[in-house]
């Protein structure tokens, strides 16, 4: 009987073994999946490889003959600070208040031209660092079994191919670690590499080789004579310094090239910097550029190549691999990414592309918003190619900014809204001016646009700009950090700050209607327009719209929960309760959607792109199953702007996503998170507004994730809108709000498995489909459920 025991014993360890490493060996498969690979060098700049470590970034195009990796350095922007609040402002906005409650919305506009819109109105760009080029002595057409990639888990892009009997080798990753792009070559051969180097840039920037194996690249932006954007002259200063280490061969300069010649391996190490100062929000001459970008090289040059991606892997994948998405057997890895998106495009599905699309939507959030990084992710994230980009890859705040944060934390990187929070508490010195100088108000606030030299006047024009409670909109991103992540120093110190001095200047902004309700005055909702019944007029410029409502009270409450929770600012409490009594309450319109504005204007532009009036849907959490006249009338919205074309830029499709994933239509998200693809996706898997805009890759990717899990208003949901063909899967390391990390496990479309790990020791309720359960919790404890809720 002993002996059989023994062997049963043994006969167990053994099967528990393999199945172990079946399932390590089945992990590494789905990590090792997440490529984006093609099968050619990148034509143009939308199918090169973007790597960045949340202050430096590169797009990699892969060539054979000639390389070209495009350069960004975060703070490099045209431009500097200026105080752009239009000095009659507050002189007038009384007059045109009341024009506005009395429906001459007209000559409101006339008046808010003249003495509302910012001087001067529009800001200076986002600026390329600039080229490294590469020049090979082989052609593209001489070489065989090319192959790029980046890979997602290690932030590593990577070009194969052979020539000439030998195969070679490039590897490019921005190290977060040691603040530095690495470049190595190598070859299997000895003697191999031979190419020359430059570090180049259009305009304000002369690059030397100040020594045999290192270029300096020294500028200074100068703006040139546009009124409209600012002063002129010269402004921000630049560095970037490359050091290249060759192991055999020769290496020398060139004039202002450097040249390796028969080497057997070489590593290029390369950084940049500004002299920006994020606590001026302007540049800071006592900052030199070039002695940064000098110490930080002379640190990262006493490493070896393999420390330096030993390193960076190790810093990279521990972010990266918090969160694992299994949608079933990916059949199409095989075959490239561009390929891949194509056969989406042609009406096929490919379940191993929407989790290649998710995880590169996180990746790229930690890529362009973490430390070394102290500004957030702008229109374009990190990477940018143009000296003048589209939008000045600017702080778009009237959506754009929000939804580049939305899957920050339900997809587990939190780290990532830092910057952002640091800047915004700078960019509150500033507000504070506007809304004294233009509002009489107290508090801060901030129009549809910024840059980092922290312009908060209205920008661009009335009928774009006049978005007075974009900042509190903003503040609403760091409520939700501390939602998730329970880290209530970071609430006393950061959040709650931003979300009081936004709430102050709510209730000093809004004004009496006449007829027992509080109003916004002057506002719009964004970037839309009705027909004035009065003059059969196109119009945008009104009061109270109906994102404005819907955004005071998901910040006021916020702001009194956050009161409570620190036992502070009672009076302050109460003062937002009564004014929230008399906001004008979300109203459905005759045709069953929901108002958009105070009044049930015709639309001018049904199919509008934005849907600012759906906010308390999404990301809102005030339209719900318990609010079931507006949860219907929210469905008859969308579907009145799809049949209109609604939805036709990337960023308004992926907000569509996380509608439909709110109001628990699996089916209805999945068919436009595959038209987002099909629609909107460029190569290399960039989303397009057109052109590139990277806020409907962070938007998807948040769609996806509340398909999954969501857990607004205190209940966690499990598999709230999976779609039918998501048969069978699994997702790890999710977060929901209260400090929770959760897995979810399911076959056939329903769940199989849940784990939840409670990081605060909170109690929760968790709801999957009609039953709900409360759980009380302990902090570091896991709890495992069954496909009824019932703990194992």
């Amino acid at each position: 009987m002993k002996i059989t025991i023994k062997k049963f014993l043994i006969l167990f360890l053994l099967v528990f073994v393999v199945s172990s490493c079946t399932r390590s060996k089945k992990t590494e498969k789905i990590n090792s999946d997440l490529k984006l690979w093609y099968n050619q060098p990148a034509e143009k700049w939308t199918e090169a490889l973007p790597i960045g470590n949340g202050r430096l970034g590169a797009m990699v195009f892969g060539g054979v003959s000639k390389e070209r990796i495009q350069l960004n350095e975060e703070s490099l922007w045209a431009g500097t600070k200026i105080n752009n609040n239009n000095p009659n402002a507050s002189k007038h906005l009384k007059e045109i208040q009341q024009l506005l409650l009395k429906g001459k919305n007209s000559k409101a506009r006339k008046l808010a031209d003249k003495y509302l819109l910012g001087t001067p109105p529009r800001i200076r760009s986002y600026q390329t660092l600039g080229d490294l080029n590469f020049t090979f002595n082989y052609e593209q057409d001489s070489v065989t079994n090319y192959r790029r990639e980046l890979d997602l888990p290690t932030g590593i892009t990577s070009v194969n191919y052979n020539f000439g009997g030998a195969t070679y080798s490039r590897e490019v990753f921005a190290s977060a670690v040691d603040n530095v792009i690495v470049i190595h070559l190598t070859s299997n051969r000895n003697s191999k590499i031979s190419f020359s180097v430059s570090l180049d840039r259009e305009v304000d920037a002369v690059t030397n080789a100040i020594s045999n194996n290192t270029l300096v690249m020294n500028g200074q932006i100068i703006d040139k004579d546009q009124p409209e954007r600012g002063p002129f002259g010269k402004h921000m200063k630049f560095s970037a310094e490359l050091k290249v280490l060759n192991n055999g061969g020769t290496l020398q300069n060139d004039g202002d090239q450097l040249v390796v010649e028969n080497a057997n391996e070489v590593t290029l190490i390369l950084t940049a910097a500004t002299d920006y100062n994020i606590n001026k929000l302007n540049f800071d001459r006592t900052i030199d550029p070039s002695k940064v970008c000098n110490d930080i090289i002379a640190k990262a040059v006493l490493k070896s190549y393999d420390d330096l991606k030993k390193d960076h892997i190790k810093e990279h994948s521990a972010i990266f691999n918090r969160v694992v998405l299994n949608l079933g057997k990916d059949t199409n890895s095989s075959l490239p990414t561009d390929e891949r998106l194509e056969r989406v495009k042609s009406g096929k599905e490919d379940l191993g592309l929407v989790t290649l699309y998710f995880q590169y939507g996180r990746y790229l959030l930690m890529s362009s918003s973490r430390y070394p990084g102290i500004l957030p992710a702008n229109l374009q994230g990190i990477w940018n190619e143009h000296l003048d980009a589209p939008w000045g890859s600017d702080y778009h705040t009237n959506i754009n900014l929000q939804m580049n944060y939305w899957p920050a934390e339900v997809c587990n990187l939190p780290e990532t809204v830092i910057p952002l929070t640091n800047f915004f508490t700078q960019l509150m010195k500033p507000g504070r001016v506007s809304a004294k100088e233009m509002y009489n108000a107290r508090g801060w606030m901030m129009h549809h646009v910024t840059d980092p030299f922290g312009r908060t006047g209205l920008m661009d024009g009335v009928g774009w700009g006049t978005s007075p409670l974009a900042g509190a909109w903003m503040t609403l991103t760091f409520w939700r950090h501390y939602q998730f992540t329970q880290d209530k120093e970071y609430l006393r110190e950061k959040a709650y700050p931003l979300m009081k001095e936004a709430s102050l200047f709510v209730l000093d902004f809004l004004i009496d209607d006449g007829k027992g309700h509080l109003v916004t005055a002057p506002s719009i909702s964004p970037e839309n327009t009705f027909i004035n019944p009065k003059n059969n007029k196109v119009t945008r410029l009104t009061y109270a719209a109906t994102i404005d409502n819907e955004i005071i009270t998901e910040l006021f409450n916020a702001c009194i929960k956050s009161a409570e929770i620190l036992n502070i600012d009672s009076e302050l409490v109460l003062q937002m309760k009564e004014t929230l009594k008399k906001l004008p309450p979300v109203l459905i319109g005759a045709d069953g959607t929901i108002r958009e504005w105070i009044e049930d204007y015709k639309e001018a532009e049904p199919g509008h792109r934005h849907m600012s009036h759906l906010f308390g849907l999404h990301p809102g959490t005030q339209i719900t199953t318990d609010t079931p006249k507006l949860f219907e009338a929210a469905k008859k919205t969308i579907e009145k702007r799809l049949a209109n074309g609604g939805g036709h830029t990337g960023w308004s499709r992926a907000w569509i996503v996380n509608f439909y994933a709110r109001l628990l239509d699996g089916e209805n998200a999945y068919k436009h998170l595959l038209a987002l693809l099909r629609k909107s996706t460029l190569p290399n898997l960039f989303d397009s507004h057109p052109p590139f805009q990277i806020d409907g890759n962070f938007g998807g990717t948040a769609g996806i994730a509340e398909m999954l899990l969501q857990s607004h208003n205190n209940v966690i949901r499990v598999l709230p809108a999976i779609p039918n063909a998501w048969k069978d899967g699994f997702v790890k390391g999710l977060k929901a709000r209260g400090n929770f990390t959760v897995d979810i496990y399911w076959s056939k479309g329903e769940l199989t498995k849940l784990v939840i790990k409670s990081g605060s020791g909170d109690a929760c309720n968790i709801r999957y489909k009609n039953k709900t359960i409360q759980l009380n919790t302990e902090a570091g404890k896991k709890y495992v459920f069954d496909n009824k809720l019932v703990v194992l």
